[in-house]
């Protein structure tokens, strides 16, 4: 609730609904998932996951990283159900037009291949708009599809020579641990990089680790701004799947 760019985001309505419910109904379409739970430090957004059903979590509010978040939301759970967690997948508040295919297919990947421990779903980018401003997180993998790096800044420098031959990514607020890697980077101090472009994605590359990635070529649109949520409500105002789940709230 006390976004920087967006006090309140997560209870912001679109289309009459507060957008955290979105991210929640849409990721409960998802049947690969065991449970879905919303993990939260305010009140406000208990007493709203509270009244659609949901399942919450409560963490401390002086996390400044999601994952931090993350691991202290699967602890809490794991206390509370006895029951230990294979793969947490962490659905950030902020992306309203998630789909069950974007979860599915990305879990498929990790369940199928034990040697990635964190994935990170990324798209290509397709508006102008986000090539230049900050909020929009670009990055850039390598021939295997790992990442390289993340940065707020545009990357890669394109000349004319090479114009359009390599696209222009962005990182997606959806990733997927495993449980014991989740806990491996609590054990890690926070690194130059990762304060500087303000992403704990760094944290991990910094240490040299690997991170997967899945590309989405469906169009999505996250939620940073206040121009952001104009955009995204407009967008999906025309989006079908929104009717299967609206009554719900």
């Amino acid at each position: 609730m006390g976004s920087s760019r967006f006090p309140g985001k997560p209870l912001a309505k679109i289309l009459g609904m507060p957008m955290v419910g979105h991210c929640y109904f849409r990721t409960k379409m998802c049947h690969l998932l065991d449970d879905v739970y919303i993990a939260t430090c305010d009140q406000e957004i208990k007493n709203y996951a509270e009244s659609i059903g949901a399942k919450v979590v409560l963490t401390a509010n002086t996390h400044e990283r999601a994952m931090d978040r993350t691991a202290e939301a699967v602890s809490n759970i794991e206390k509370a159900t006895g029951e230990k967690i294979d793969i947490a997948v962490q659905m950030q508040g902020d992306e309203p037009m998630v789909t069950k295919e974007m979860l599915e297919s990305s879990i498929r990947k990790m369940v199928a291949d034990e040697s990635i421990n964190l994935m990170n779903l990324i798209q290509p980018i397709t508006d102008p708009r986000d090539l230049e401003i900050p909020d929009v997180l670009k990055v850039v993998t390598d021939l295997k599809g790992n990442m390289l790096y993340y940065s707020r800044s545009l990357i890669p420098y394109d000349t004319k020579k090479f114009k359009g031959k390599v696209p222009y990514l962005k990182t997606l607020g959806i990733h997927l641990f495993r449980r014991d890697f989740l806990f491996e980077f609590l054990r890690m101090a926070p690194t130059p990089l990762e304060i500087i472009e303000s992403t704990d994605m760094l944290r991990v590359l910094e240490n040299g680790l690997r991170i997967a990635t899945f590309i989405i070529e469906t169009p999505t649109w996250s939620v940073d701004t206040t121009e952001d949520f104009k955009i995204v409500e407009e967008k999906m105002s025309v989006d079908p799947l929104v009717e299967t789940y609206a009554q719900s709230e």
